[in-house]
């Protein structure tokens, strides 16, 4: 059975775990090196499930091949956008298609709103259905409580 503690955005693998140390993401990255995978880091202050095209942080590290390097492009995106959902990528492009490999969160803000369900009756039995994140009804930049 899996648990979601503290109702956390959950997007990418390893998103039911508790938040992985620069140890752990170390790992992850020389994996995906290895594999000879590119690395990109994307951060965005609305995670939405639908919102699958997060800001690119830089470029993507194609030719790359020492995980300290992603981790301090990691670390300056951090520094830059504190209070915003992070998340490293891989891409495989062995099939000549930069496809994802491994997708998981690296940063979040301090308190996550989470999202709402909102429910619509039409005509007849018709229900129609729509989430809304709590953080979205607040100006960019006032989201998640910086200013």
């Amino acid at each position: 059975m899996m648990t979601n503690h503290g109702n956390r955005i959950t997007q990418g693998q390893f998103s039911f775990l508790p938040d992985l140390t620069d140890e752990q993401i170390k790992r992850q990255i020389e994996y995906a090196l290895k594999n000879n995978w590119a690395v990109g880091i994307e951060y965005t202050d609305d995670p939405h499930p639908r919102n699958t095209y997060w800001e690119m942080y830089g470029n993507p590290m194609f030719d790359l091949h020492d995980a300290a390097g992603v981790l301090m492009e990691l670390n300056h995106c951090r520094k830059t956008f504190p209070n915003h959902y992070i998340r490293l990528m891989a891409f495989d492009s062995t099939r000549g298609i930069e496809s994802i490999a491994m997708s998981f969160i690296v940063n979040r803000p301090s308190k996550e709103p989470g999202f709402m369900l909102d429910r619509q009756e039409g005509n007849g039995r018709t229900m129609r259905y729509q989430v809304r994140g709590y953080a979205a009804e607040q100006p960019e930049g006032e989201r998640y409580g910086e200013r």
